[in-house]
């Protein structure tokens, strides 16, 4: 299964929190941080 480009906006705290997560250096890029980020909220939203 391939991958899927999204568009998102965000605001610039939003914008400053993933790019002091990114200097971390613990994700390949920001849609990498961002993917595990939404993989956290589904399941957050499956025990609810």
């Amino acid at each position: 299964m391939g991958k899927e480009r999204i568009s998102a906006t965000i605001d610039p705290a939003t914008k400053r929190a993933i790019d002091s997560i990114m200097k971390k250096g613990n994700y390949r890029n920001k849609a990498h941080l961002i993917e595990e980020a939404i993989k956290i909220l589904i399941k957050k939203e499956k025990g609810r």
